[in-house]
């Protein structure tokens, strides 16, 4: 397949009614943290042992189209020597790679930050695309509070997110391009509102400036919702109702499919907001999730680095990613929680 053929050959995969993707591309640090809460020590054999038993879950590629991975797994194996993106891919669910390099301070711009990682992007895909990878995920941060984000660090990261796209797309690679606004703060929906439609906006803007392809990448936003300090908490039928005003207002309706950051949600707050969001009338994307934690937060719990709660950890994982699979299609109720 030549570039193109090989973008719409990923997109039509990864933008599925009814199915997700999953977000398992934690660095060390992030997974440390996981693990240490399920009294787990985060050694290399760990993370593989872990990964494997959730890539392996009997059924998960009947809710999850893509799984994003940390690049230690891209080149790991299970105990039979087959790869771990193998394994994701005999279920029908496409492997992809996270690809920048992580956050810093953004110079002049107190408060804010920028992600680096573009210097020998182009190279790196292609060996990405060697182990299996066939999309690619870059992350923004944006900072809410009185003066953040600041005019220029909204210009600089959405420039950023728009080289890195247009690398991916050269390379045959599909590019999830996500920008989240963190739910750190104090802040209320409305300043959230105003936040995200500027931020993504201007994101938009870059995208077309660099002849970005829209209908070959996927939008992986946060939902907008109060700071987390706030004290107030939304309804999903409040979320839904201003995260959609945002999309409507600065999102393309050529963008194929938006999948959701559960961004420090629970699992079950995660999957309300976006069951609410595909409850109302139809819309001109695909509005799923991407979730990390609020996908694997309960195998992680039932497995508890144990071997023989192999069994228990997968169910859970599956169970997970059915109740946002119907979430994804509207039809998901808490009762199902049970």
């Amino acid at each position: 397949m030549n570039t193109q053929e090989q973008l719409e050959s990923t997109i039509r995969e990864l933008v599925c009614e009814g199915k997700g993707i999953l977000a398992a591309d934690e660095s060390n640090p992030t997974i440390a943290k996981r693990f240490k809460a399920v009294g787990v020590e985060s050694t290399e054999e760990n993370r593989r042992h872990y990964r494997n038993l959730i890539l392996a879950a009997p059924g998960l590629g009947e809710y999850v189209s893509g799984v994003i991975l940390f690049e230690e797994t891209l080149r790991q194996h299970a105990d039979d020597g087959t790869s771990l993106p193998s394994i994701a891919a005999k279920q029908g669910i496409v492997p992809g790679i996270k690809v920048d390099k992580g956050k810093g301070p953004m110079i002049n711009a107190p408060g804010d930050e920028i992600t680096e990682g573009l210097d020998g992007l182009a190279q790196r895909l292609e060996d990405y695309k060697q182990l299996g990878a066939r999309f690619a995920k870059w992350r923004n941060v944006y900072h809410i509070t009185d003066t953040n984000p600041s005019r220029a660090a909204i210009e600089a990261n959405a420039e950023v997110l728009a080289r890195y796209a247009a690398i991916c797309q050269s390379c045959g690679v599909v590019p999830i391009v996500e920008p989240e606004v963190l739910i750190d703060g104090d802040h209320s929906i409305e300043r959230s509102a105003e936040v995200n439609e500027a931020v993504i906006n201007e994101v938009f803007q870059a995208l077309r400036r660099h002849r970005v392809e829209l209908e070959t990448m996927i939008l992986k936003p946060s939902m907008v919702t109060p700071g987390n300090a706030n004290g107030q908490k939304a309804s999903p039928e409040d979320v839904a109702k201003h995260t959609l005003r945002v999309f409507r207002r600065v999102v393309p309706a050529a963008v194929p499919g938006i999948n959701f950051l559960s961004g420090g949600q629970t699992p079950a707050e995660a999957t309300l907001n976006l069951n609410a969001m595909n409850s109302g009338p139809a819309l001109p994307w695909t509005l799923s999730f991407s979730y990390g934690r609020a996908l694997q937060e309960p195998a992680q719990k039932a497995w508890a680095g144990i071997s023989s709660n192999r069994e228990a950890a997968q169910a859970a994982m599956v169970k997970r990613a059915k109740l946002n699979s119907l979430a994804a299609l509207g039809r998901y109720s808490s009762d199902m929680e049970g």
